[in-house]
């Protein structure tokens, strides 16, 4: 029997523009290529999980905008509790430079809305959705896993 896995997290559309080097402030740079890619740290473990073979929920929070469409779209074939609220869906702004360094702005839009009311059993959360979410996860989790990402304590 497959492991059992509740993922509460963000879901986000990432916005990735490759460059030469990273920009300085202030200044403007061309890109060499652009790209519009599902993610979100939560999103991103879900499907990751799910390609190891766990049976996989996953709990978060889209706008009523067009970009949710598209940041859902890896999550596919997953059992979702996705609630649609009205702010934009999460984006992240990503530079990456020629050696694979990066410059990350996340705009949390609907991960500012999750809530994760219905959980049980083995949850993961991220540190990119609520304190109150991540409560209430915990309160009806088995086993709790919080990947601690942004420096902030729990």
């Amino acid at each position: 029997m497959p492991a059992q896995l509740t993922v509460v997290g963000s879901v986000n559309l990432d916005l990735v523009a490759r460059v030469e080097r990273l920009p300085r402030a202030g200044e403007t740079l061309s890109a060499s290529s652009f790209e519009r890619i599902p993610g979100g740290k939560g999103a991103n473990q879900a499907v990751a999980a799910a390609r190891l073979g766990a049976d996989v929920r996953f709990i978060g929070c889209v706008g009523r905008d067009a970009a949710a469409a598209e940041a859902l779209v890896n999550l596919r074939g997953l059992e979702l509790d996705i609630r649609e609220a009205d702010v934009p869906t999460g984006l992240a702004l990503i530079f990456v430079d020629a050696t694979g360094d990066n410059q990350i702005v996340v705009v949390p839009g609907a991960n500012a809305e999750v809530e994760a009311s219905s959980v049980m059993g083995s949850v993961l959360c991220q540190l990119e959705v609520p304190d109150s979410a991540i409560a209430q996860a915990r309160a009806g989790a088995d086993w709790l896993c919080v990947n601690a990402a942004p420096a902030r304590p729990l």
